[in-house]
Order: C-alpha cells, then sequence, then structure tokens
C-alpha cells in the first residue's frame, strides 16, 4: 500500500458476501479522478466469493488493503475501518452500491473551497445521491428524496439549515467525515449483530455533532442500489424492536449532544412515530417486546410537536394518540394538504410523473 499523504480520502467497504454486486462497485472507486485514495476492503467473514474478488483487486491496486476476519456485523466491521483509516477523510462505499467518476474530487474541492472562504473547519462533507432500482443493463434510477432541497444560507452550516439530511434514508455513504473530527468526538457505530441500522445513530452523532461545520455538494454523486420500495416494512417484520430502538439511540445521542433546534427535534419526532406506526403495521403490537418499547419511545415526545407535524399522517397521530392516552386534537387540514401539495410537486420535478406514478402504484398493490 502507497504511503499515506494529506488529503487522502480513505474508503471503508463493509463486505459481506456481495460477490454479485463488487466488482462494479470497487471498479468506481478505483477510477475515481481524485486517486490520493486508502481503500480498505473490509470482509466479514463471507462465504462466497467476496475475499476472493478483492484479493484480485487488490493484487493489482497498491491502494487496496483487504482485511479478511470472522462475522461480527456492520457496527465492528465499520470501527475496525475506521480505526485502520489513516487519511484526511473518511468515506464509506457500501459494496452494493457504485460511485460517480468525480465523486471525490468533488467532495474534496467542496471541503477546501467552503474550509478557505469561511476560515471554518469542515467535518463533514455531504452529497445527494441517485436511488438505483433494477439490475445491470436494465437499471432505471431516481433523486435521492433531498436534491435540490439542502439550501443553506451560507457554507458551513449546522445540520438545522439542512434539516433535509435528517428527515430521509440516512445515507451516511454519500459523502464523507474529517477523521480527526471523528475521533476527537469518539464517534463509532454501535455493534450489534447484522447490520441492524445502525446508521440511525452515526446519522445523528456526525450531523448534530459537527456544529457549523457541514459542507453540501448538490450532485448526485453516489448510486444507492435500492432492491426494495418497502425496505423498512420487511426489517420491521423480521426484527420488530430494531427500528424503535435505533432511533432511541439517535434520540440518546441527541440528548447527549445537547440538541435544542426545533428543525432537528421535529425531524427526529417525526423519524419517531414514522418507526413506531411501521412496526405496529408490520409486527403488531403484541409481538414480544413491542408494546413496552412503542410506550417507552413515544413517551420520549411532546404531543404538541407531533400534531404540528404536517408531514405526520393522520393515522399516524392517531396511533401516537392511542398509545399516549391523549386525544387526537384537531386537524390543521390546510397545512397536511399543502405538505403534500409540496411533496407531489416536487417528486415530479425531481423524477418524472411517470416514476412517481410508478411508485404509487407499487405501495398501491402492497395494501
Amino acid at each position: 500500500m502507497t504511503s499515506i499523504k494529506q488529503g487522502t480520502v480513505s474508503v471503508v467497504v463493509p463486505m459481506y458476501n456481495v460477490a454479485a454486486t463488487l466488482e462494479q462497485c470497487l471498479a468506481s472507486i478505483e477510477s475515481q479522478t481524485y486517486a490520493n485514495l486508502q481503500i480498505i476492503c473490509m470482509n466479514d467473514g463471507s462465504t462466497d466469493d467476496t475475499a476472493r474478488i478483492a484479493g484480485a483487486h487488490a493484487a493489482r491496486d497498491a491502494r487496496i488493503v483487504v482485511v479478511n476476519k470472522a462475522n461480527e456485523g456492520y457496527g465492528a466491521t465499520m470501527n475496525r475501518g475506521i480505526a485502520a483509516a489513516e487519511g484526511t477523510w473518511i468515506a464509506i462505499v457500501e459494496p452494493d452500491d457504485y460511485l460517480d467518476t468525480t465523486a471525490f474530487e468533488q467532495l474534496v474541492a467542496c471541503a477546501e473551497a467552503v474550509s478557505t472562504s469561511s476560515g471554518k473547519v469542515v467535518d463533514v462533507v455531504r452529497c445527494a445521491y441517485w436511488r438505483v432500482f433494477g439490475e445491470a443493463g436494465g437499471e432505471t434510477r431516481a433523486a435521492c428524496p433531498y436534491l435540490h432541497r439542502v439550501k443553506p444560507a451560507t457554507q458551513p452550516f449546522a445540520v438545522g439549515d439542512g434539516i433535509e439530511l435528517l428527515l430521509h434514508h440516512p445515507a451516511i455513504w454519500a459523502g464523507m467525515y474529517r477523521r480527526e473530527y471523528l475521533e476527537q468526538a469518539g464517534i463509532r457505530f454501535n455493534e450489534v449483530p447484522g447490520s441492524g441500522w445502525t446508521d440511525n445513530p452515526f446519522l445523528v452523532q456526525t450531523l448534530c455533532g459537527a456544529g457549523v461545520g457541514i459542507a453540501y455538494v448538490d450532485e448526485p454523486l453516489y448510486y444507492y442500489r435500492e432492491h426494495d420500495f418497502n425496505d423498512a416494512e420487511a426489517l420491521a417484520k423480521k426484527s420488530p424492536l430494531t427500528p424503535l430502538t435505533r432511533w432511541n439511540e439517535m434520540m440518546d445521542a441527541a440528548c447527549a449532544l445537547g440538541v435544542d433546534d426545533d428543525h432537528v427535534l421535529d425531524a427526529l419526532a417525526l423519524r419517531g412515530v414514522n418507526y413506531a406506526t411501521i412496526t405496529v403495521s408490520a409486527a403488531g403490537m403484541e409481538a414480544d417486546g413491542v408494546h413496552d418499547l412503542v410506550e417507552r419511545s413515544m413517551e420520549r415526545l411532546d404531543p404538541a410537536r407531533v400534531f404540528a407535524i404536517p408531514a405526520l399522517s393522520g393515522n399516524a397521530k392517531a396511533m401516537f394518540a392511542q398509545v399516549r392516552d391523549i386525544e387526537v386534537p384537531a386537524e390543521n387540514k390546510a397545512a397536511r394538504v399543502r405538505y403534500l401539495a409540496r411533496e407531489a410537486a416536487y417528486r415530479v420535478r425531481v423524477n418524472g410523473l411517470g416514476f412517481v406514478a410508478q411508485n404509487v402504484k407499487r405501495r398501491l398493490n402492497r395494501l
């Protein structure tokens, strides 16, 4: 492996039985126009051809190191990768996914430009991404839910001024992190079996902990392979306690950081009620441990805050009220209609009417 230079991006690739997509993933990293990379392939006990494929790439590219180890789960694997990183920046690339060729060039250029112009340290650089559906040769793609919506008045900024980054999929891989920031703040992944949605608390720790230290590139530089429109519901059926357990860890992180920004607190409340709704819908309130976890989780939220969020459906608010044993106040129907209209207009604008109609059809077919 080549020596680590200033400005190096350490790219951590956590791998577990990903032979089908790993070639494309690694090729997209190797072909980056920003060549100053340390590529750390963490093989978490794969039983397929993952180790062989990664090893073949390492034999051809001195920037790649492959770590083969026993299976520990996503969080522990990522922590080992972060510990091995020596670069100025740490990036995450999931082995199902791939990058725009200029991804790291644009991210590094943004961080340097923002830091130079503002005189402030940039701790986190985020970007937009593409959602990719289907297999190679027959792929379709859609913009992520925050493309063209993160519009801080200045850069760098605090997450409350770019709140869209907290409202949707954590997408922790769409960007990079200053390594010294992660080390000084003690930010690491929770180590639980499997993948376990450990990206959720990591999202809060990195974005809320950065203060006024976030920069953003409004270009889709990452290609996220989305296997199912219904990923959250599928996880809740398989592991009912996981979503809300991770959400409570998000809340714990926010409390430890002393978060008091209303935009952030609204975003966390929205996610918490939505996770509870998904859990109850997928597993039922009578599933082992669900009732107690939902009740404890909803007790952490201010009812006035929850009922004022137009992004929450009437059914979600009714579920919250039932769990808290309180009445649902009269709904602000105008605010709800305005929210839905804005969302519909945005999705049609960035993805086209055809994709939106197809998405609605898929959702209706699952009802």
